[in-house]
């Protein structure tokens, strides 16, 4: 009798280790899931809600990080044809998240016409910035990361453009080595670069003919560009390096179209 008790008591065990729990964690992760997609879409709903209106758009995140991307921008008193590209191609990342592409573009164009003439706030919206991003230190560093490849995107940073950089960076709690760290660590890749081009080599990482026309060339360039930027959006998931790989990357294109450009104007 015994024997049939212990039999059942441990049937009845390896059922509840083996049906019971399978069932309990299937749903633990079934509702895990459903939480995930319930905060996803929440999320999104709370972001669309930011094109709604260009003023709360302003005081997000996103808002704050395209004003003080003008000032970096318009640091050297006009924004270049790259960094105007790069803008261009950044509003975009941004845009495309929203339901309503369109007018999120055009609101963020706006805050950042509006805010590239000015010079007198810079340091006010680095704190509301800073408040918004919490403790996130990770955050904090692809910001600033986007700014420096900006200013870097010509391989040199400017004196006015170091100055604004430090001054954003103060009010987001980067100390100067972090800055000079971050520096330093475009100024390497880039170094792993080309110095010097051929008409041949620039040719080659266009992947264009020396004999098309500069239409043709700089359609090739653009095209290239938008495919090698570092995208705000996609680089959440990233580390540091991929911003610094795609500036490398970047710079070269450019450096090749610059190049292709000048020969084709003589």
């Amino acid at each position: 009798m015994k024997k049939w008790i212990y039999l059942a008591i441990t049937l009845g065990l390896l059922y509840y280790i083996f049906i019971v729990n399978i069932f309990v964690t299937l749903w633990v992760i079934a509702s895990l899931y459903l939480a995930i997609k319930l905060y996803k879409v929440y999320s999104r709903k709370k972001l669309n809600k930011l094109s709604s209106s260009k003023e709360l758009f302003r005081e997000s995140q996103l808002g704050l990080f395209i004003a003080l991307v003008a000032k970096v921008a318009k640091a050297d008193g006009r924004v270049h044809e790259l960094e105007a590209q790069l803008v261009g191609m950044m509003l975009d990342d941004i845009s495309k998240v929203f339901v309503d592409k369109e007018k999120t573009r055009n609101i963020l164009k706006e805050i950042f016409n509006e805010e590239k003439d000015r010079t007198d706030n810079t340091k006010e919206i680095a704190q509301a910035l800073n408040h918004l991003l919490g403790r996130s230190r990770l955050k904090r560093r692809q910001f600033v990361g986007f700014l420096i490849q900006l200013a870097f995107v010509d391989k040199k940073i400017s004196s006015e453009e170091d100055r604004i950089l430090r001054e954003i960076l103060t009010e987001l709690n980067i100390s100067a080595d972090e800055y000079t760290s971050m520096l330093h660590k475009f100024q390497s890749t880039s170094k792993n670069k080309q110095q010097t081009m051929s008409p041949q080599e620039a040719c080659k990482v266009l992947g264009v003919n020396e004999g098309d026309d500069l239409s043709t060339i700089k359609k090739t360039y653009r095209k290239l560009v938008r495919e090698y930027h570092p995208d705000i959006i996609k680089s959440q998931n990233k580390d540091e390096a991929y911003i610094e790989k795609a500036t490398a990357k970047t710079q070269e294109i450019n450096q090749a179209y610059q190049l292709l450009k000048e020969l084709k104007k003589h």
